[in-house]
């Protein structure tokens, strides 16, 4: 699996309002990072006792890259809220797909993948939805020289 460099003590319970069946976030902050993304806290089996899904906010800063990886045995859903991304995807990276504000994407499970933003000065936002309620701990990295 690839390597976090989340805070191991952060509580993400501690964000969460309400409970008897309906939980709240309100704002969340971009606390934590994951191989070159900052996640505001979102919802997960970490914080809202979740079981199948998770939801965050990511941002990949101006010129940022979120090294290449895998997906494994879950679907990623994201829609791009502000910037330009390309994603670099399948057997050796070799087909690539660009995505602006406005555009939903769905990465199917297994496909390796490498993200960019394409601009120096603007970050990429989005909202990413996942059929994994552990966020990223089922993602392996993905070395483009493989295949």
């Amino acid at each position: 699996m690839l390597s976090t460099s989340t805070d191991p003590g952060i509580d993400l319970s501690q964000f969460v309002e309400g409970g008897d069946g309906i939980s709240v976030i309100r704002g969340g902050g971009a606390i934590r990072a994951w191989n070159g993304i900052r996640y505001r806290a979102g919802l997960s089996a970490k914080n809202v006792g979740a079981t199948k899904l998770s939801m965050n906010v990511a941002t990949i800063p101006a010129g940022g890259v979120a090294y290449a990886h895998i997906h494994v045995d879950f679907e990623v859903m994201l829609f791009i809220l502000q910037g330009r991304v390309r994603h670099e995807y399948g057997p050796g990276l070799r087909k690539v797909v660009e995505n602006v504000a406005g555009d939903f994407i769905f990465i199917e499970p297994g496909v390796p993948h490498e993200v960019f933003n394409m601009s120096d000065v603007e970050p990429v936002v989005a909202v990413v939805a996942r059929s994994d309620a552990s966020e990223w701990e089922n993602i392996v990295s993905y070395d483009r020289q493989t295949d």
